[in-house]
């Protein structure tokens, strides 16, 4: 008998296996809405004109090698990468009380500030928004953590953020609980707070001794301009609040399968700074020892240059703005079908996902009968929408909730 005679098959992830269905489905007209990655209105994946540029110059620079980096990575993208989420000016910045650690992506730094705040600091209770990424869950859960929560945060009648029903669970949580909080573009459901229900947010974390940390998976990418997606987690340094950022250079630089990603601390003085970084290097030296160094060399030297940072300001308001276009063509064409229901929300929400209100059923006669692929949620990829497929997007919604009511 193989000693792996006991291992139980484990359950497909929905939005790979989403795609894998996708990608062998034979239909002329599919379109996939699962995927969490940019496309253009070709439907092609894009790789950025600055990145291309940045990448050919990194790999042609005779003075590079391929030595270890340090363990808590390159010195000068960390600064750029937290002066992005704070601001060049940002006091926490000037005083030492913040400062970065390069991580896998945005998921490698939400593992390792968890594992920090669980073995170190002995959280162990967590809440998420309801709904929320689903690797928010595993990935506490897996660091230590104990109790896993949620808090309202999607009306699913209306179609809108619930702030009352946030701030009564968050009113209710014990002091010292973890609280995983999206600072843009909400994933899945594209609806966030605005700066008043922030602020309401804010004081109430702060009155029940609340630890925010900050999930960034879309800084620019959200509304084209990367102070104003960076909002919420600057107005909580300056009430002096004490925060882990997890910030991912995915979607904001499209550079998903390199894996760059920075976790901003932000601290109440600099005298603990240095306890701090000791114990996130033993903590990264027993996990991978060492972050990888192509792609945050690029975001380096991107966000260090002004001009190749202009050329990337430039990049990601055109990836903004054609979501953009899309949530109103979408809305345009299923309320001229007079589909049932009211669809004001798809361009209320911002960023790569749109909530759809869709049940089950219907996203099931989505992907059966019309070869459009979605999660089950009702949960879709705006970017999968173009100016070649949205009407049939729109007009298979239609369909198929007409039939889901028959």
């Amino acid at each position: 008998m193989s000693v792996f005679s006991s291992v139980e098959q484990g359950l497909p992830i929905e939005v790979f296996a989403l795609n894998r269905a996708f990608q062998e489905d034979k239909n002329l007209n599919k379109a996939n809405l699962g995927v969490g990655a940019y496309r253009t209105n070709e439907g092609k994946p894009w790789v950025l004109p600055v990145v291309r540029k940045t990448e050919i110059k990194v790999a042609s620079d005779e003075n590079l090698n391929h030595e270890y980096l340090p363990v808590l990575g390159i010195e000068a993208f960390t600064k750029a990468a937290t002066a992005l989420l704070l601001g060049e000016n940002s006091p926490a910045v000037k005083e030492n009380r913040a400062f970065g650690i390069q991580t896998l992506s945005g998921t490698g730094a939400l593992r390792i500030g968890a594992v920090f705040l669980n073995g170190i600091l002995k959280r162990d209770v967590f809440y998420y928004s309801n709904p929320t990424w689903e690797n928010h869950h595993k990935v506490f859960m897996d660091a230590g953590f104990k109790s896993a929560n949620t808090y309202r945060y999607w009306d699913a009648n209306k179609r809108n953020f619930d702030l009352e029903g946030m701030l009564e669970d968050l009113n209710n949580a014990p002091a010292g609980a973890v609280i995983i909080l999206h600072v843009c573009a909400h994933n899945p459901t594209g609806m966030d707070p605005t700066q008043e229900q922030w602020k309401r947010i804010a004081e109430v974390m702060e009155r029940k001794k609340l630890f925010a940390f900050f999930d960034s998976a879309y800084q620019g990418f959200a509304s084209g301009d990367p102070d104003h997606d960076a909002w919420a987690v600057r107005y909580f340094v300056e009430r002096g609040f004490e925060l882990f950022c997890a910030q991912s250079f995915a979607k904001n630089f499209g550079l998903y399968c390199e894996r760059v990603g920075n976790l901003t601390i932000v601290q109440k003085n600099f005298q603990t700074k240095d306890a701090v970084v000791s114990q996130f290097t033993w903590l990264i030296r027993g996990m991978y020892s060492n972050p990888p160094a192509f792609g945050s060399r690029i975001v380096s030297t991107v966000l260090n240059d002004a001009s190749l940072r202009k050329e990337w300001m430039d990049c990601i308001k055109t990836m903004s703005s054609r979501i953009l276009k899309m949530r109103q063509a979408l809305r345009k064409r299923l309320e001229e079908l007079k589909t049932p229901g009211s669809w004001e929300h798809i361009t209320k929400q911002i960023g790569m996902f749109s909530y759809t209100g869709l049940n089950e059923k219907q996203v099931r006669i989505l992907i059966d009968d019309f070869h459009i692929y979605l999660l089950k949620t009702g949960r879709i990829n705006m970017c999968g929408v173009n100016e070649s497929n949205v009407n049939y997007i729109a007009e298979a919604i239609n369909a198929a909730i007409r039939r889901s009511d028959a």
